[in-house]
């Protein structure tokens, strides 16, 4: 019989989560279908059943849908779950498991792993009631333009899991700080962090994966820092641990985005585990068919139901909790196009969760980027909003990509890019630095990968190599693969210093994948998300080995930091501004003449000084030459 508790009371229904209070925790959670709602207290990470189960009372402890109760006596680091009872009809919407070990949507924490199961009953981390306490030591957000940002994307653990990065704690927020110093140097003004909400590595019943969750694009817990990147063991930890990363980078003049995943979580479809959403309000929280199956436009078997009210406050709720708890400075939403979705999944033409995020005063000084497509065919890129939301790029990818590569008829679509996209962002009153340009990114192949090979090599993922995409625009010049040939070798360096050249005197924003500065390999593999490996990781004995491209790429950093003229915040006009005798674009061919665009491989681009209202600004000239011969 589980003990006797200190006498309930009622507190306050909101704000959701556990919020510690004088002498113990309120603790509030949304359901409203549930017929019953139970508390379960644990005493440690590994206890596979609860020390104490404290029922809610439906008369006193719900206000409408919201259960709430008061329990005394409880501290900071307590271990809780959920559990709910209510209709399983699958039919209808409903999924209720009386049995199921529910996260709390607002965990601030969670702790411990999946432990195994016997009994079929899913038996996930602990929630950890947190106080948000911390020494910021007087940071405060960077709020640095988003004209003026170089991005860095980079994964967490991978970025010094390996041996050679030297760190003390590998693989961790820790780590990073450590190599603060190297990304300082280097010259960027930003990391992008891909998914660092918590997720689950490894099999949910408790077994490790042979192809573990290593990207994280499977969140479980929105406001909680993967756990897993913690030095320390301790309950919570992680999340001083982040902070501590957080307020070193802001130190260095580092702004910190986060690759946040609204569109899916790891609940799966109707074959997943019930470890939170499905067991609290399935058809709430998810998008689904009339006959209760799960709408797949993630491609990951569920969707968030982004635009459903409660679903909304919730997303809108955590954004606000990164922002204020974490000092972090901007988003990249991905597939985010999924938040243009109604609950049927139609597009909305102004999808209310889009808008909100771009009107939130707290959000104000936050950098917002989307990935304006999705897995179910909708493609936004240029379409995504007419207000102040950044866009991942593809186009720009690709016609870069297509133009080094040596495709004829390019030259107009490269002349384009180069000038920041005019054709997507300018009859919506955007501006060129919300084309957030990039030529590789996590999701396919390196840098050194794009020109190295021609097909993709993923026989590691165990699919068959049938994962991935098909489409890379890549070259490997006369070998797959490495290859001692000079020539080819001279001739994949010389084509990665053209596309990083082009990135960095395009306008708009330039985004680069950590390790392309030193061409890391993922030996062809362009969809490593299960790779917790060598093929993965940053090879920090790259620095040394290619030390010319590394000086190649500060160099171009620190040209374009210093040179307001390719970092424009306006639209080019092909005039002269304000007290300038050349216009602010002009195109040349390679002899200097007219230009024909639909036969020629080479282009001269001359971008003019902005003005006297910017005297360090310089005219810049750019070649480029995509042909075979010299």
């Amino acid at each position: 019989m589980p003990p006797t508790h200190p006498a309930l009371q009622f507190s306050y229904p909101l704000p959701y989560g556990a919020i510690v209070h004088e002498g113990g925790v309120q603790f509030n959670v949304f359901s409203r279908s549930a017929t019953a709602m139970r508390l379960l207290l644990y005493n440690k990470v590994n206890d596979r059943d609860p020390a104490d189960i404290i029922p809610f009372d439906r008369e006193i402890n719900r206000w409408g849908d919201i259960w709430t109760v008061f329990v005394p006596g409880l501290n900071p680091g307590q271990l809780y779950h959920f559990q709910a009872d209510g209709p399983y009809d699958p039919s209808h919407g409903h999924r209720f498991d009386p049995n199921a070990r529910l996260i709390d949507p607002y965990a601030r924490a969670l702790a411990g792993h999946y432990l195994p199961s016997h009994d079929g009953i899913v038996r996930p981390p602990k929630c950890v009631v947190m106080e948000e306490k911390f020494d910021w030591q007087g940071d405060r957000h960077l709020r640095r333009n988003l004209s003026e940002s170089v991005i860095y994307e980079m994964h967490v653990r991978g970025f010094t899991r390996g041996r050679s990065s030297g760190v003390k704690h590998p693989g961790t927020y820790l780590g990073v700080i450590d190599k603060i110093p190297y990304l300082k140097s280097l010259g960027v003004t930003a990391v992008e962090l891909m998914p660092v909400h918590e997720f689950p590595t490894n099999d949910c019943n408790g077994r490790k994966s042979q192809r573990p969750n290593y990207w994280g694009y499977d969140s479980m817990a929105f406001f909680s820092p993967h756990r897993g990147y913690a030095a320390s063991r301790e309950p919570g930890a992680q999340c001083r641990e982040f902070k501590e990363m957080v307020r070193a980078l802001h130190s260095a003049g580092i702004e910190v985005i986060l690759d946040v995943v609204f569109n899916h979580t790891c609940e799966g479809n109707h074959l997943g585990p019930t470890i939170g959403f499905k067991g609290l309000e399935n058809s709430v929280y998810y998008m689904l068919e009339a006959d209760g199956s799960y709408k797949n436009y993630s491609g990951c078997g569920n969707t968030v139901n982004g635009n459903h009210p409660i679903v909304r406050e919730m997303i809108f709720h955590c954004l606000r909790h990164w922002v204020y708890n974490y000092h972090i400075d901007g988003f990249r939403f991905d597939l985010a196009s999924i938040l243009s979705r109604d609950r049927r999944g139609h597009i909305l033409p102004n999808p209310p969760m889009v808008d909100l995020i771009a009107e939130d005063p707290m959000l104000a000084d936050a950098k917002i980027i989307a990935e304006a497509w999705d897995a179910a065919g909708a493609y936004q890129v240029g379409s995504f909003s007419n207000r102040r939301w950044a866009e991942w790029n593809g186009r720009y990818r690709d016609d870069i990509r297509r133009f080094w590569r040596g495709e004829a008829g390019m030259l107009g679509s490269v002349a384009t890019r180069l000038a920041g996209s005019s054709d997507l962002y300018q009859s919506s009153g955007r501006r060129p630095y919300h084309s957030i340009n990039f030529v590789v990114s996590h999701d396919g192949f390196s840098m050194n990968d794009l020109v190295t090979y021609e097909q993709k090599h993923n026989e590691a993922n165990g699919e068959g190599n049938r994962d991935g995409d098909n489409h890379n625009c890549s070259s490997n010049y006369g070998v797959e693969g490495p290859t001692r040939r000079k020539p080819i070798e001279k001739l994949r360096l010389r084509q990665i210093k053209n596309m990083l050249a082009t990135l960095m005197l395009s306008q708009g924003v330039p985004m680069i994948l950590a390790g392309d500065e030193c061409r890391r390999t993922q030996k062809g593999n362009n969809n490593a998300y299960c790779q917790d490996n060598p093929i993965s990781w940053f090879d920090w004995s790259l620095v040394k080995k290619e030390e010319d491209l590394l000086r190649f790429t500060r160099e171009l950093i620190a040209f374009r930091r210093q040179q307001p003229t390719v970092r424009r915040a306006d639209f080019l006009s092909g005039r002269p501004g304000r007290g300038q005798r050349l216009a602010d674009v002009s195109w040349f061919s390679a002899d200097g003449k007219e230009i024909h665009w639909e036969t020629q491989r080479s282009l001269i681009c001359v971008f003019g000084a902005i003005g006297p209202d910017n005297p360090i600004s310089r005219h810049v000239m750019v070649m480029l030459h995509a042909g075979q011969q010299p």
